[in-house]
């Protein structure tokens, strides 16, 4: 039983990594790529390491406290870098794909320019 639950955790994470990857190459934009990175690589990955801890810890009987750490820390940081890149790619001037309807962070970056430039200003 141990070996088929540890065989969906695998199967799970290599078809969350595939989906990702196909994201990555058949979004039109920057921003499209970057969900599909960190959404399904990312739960991709967890779910690949939480098929291994299991393996190690019923299978072989070791408790390997490494692979915890790794799920934290993809889970903690892989999103954040994910909006970061895309906050940046933003701010930089990043186009939106052509057929985008809305723009919900334009007015506000407007505002956040203005403030700016008041502060430079005094």
């Amino acid at each position: 039983m141990t070996e088929i639950i540890i065989s969906i955790f695998l199967l799970i994470g290599g078809a969350l990594s595939v989906l990702g990857s196909i994201g990555i190459i058949r979004f039109p934009d920057v921003y499209g790529r970057l969900h599909a990175a960190t959404k399904s690589a990312t739960l991709g990955v967890i779910s690949i390491m939480i098929g291994t801890f299991l393996f190690f810890l019923f299978v072989e009987g070791i408790f390997v406290g490494k692979f915890l750490l790794t799920i934290v820390f993809v889970f903690l940081t892989a999103p954040v870098a994910g909006f970061m890149i895309s906050r940046s790619a933003y701010r930089v001037g990043v186009k939106l794909w052509d057929k985008s309807i809305q723009d919900d962070l334009s007015g506000h970056m407007i505002h956040e320019k203005k403030q700016t430039q008041q502060k430079v200003k005094t």
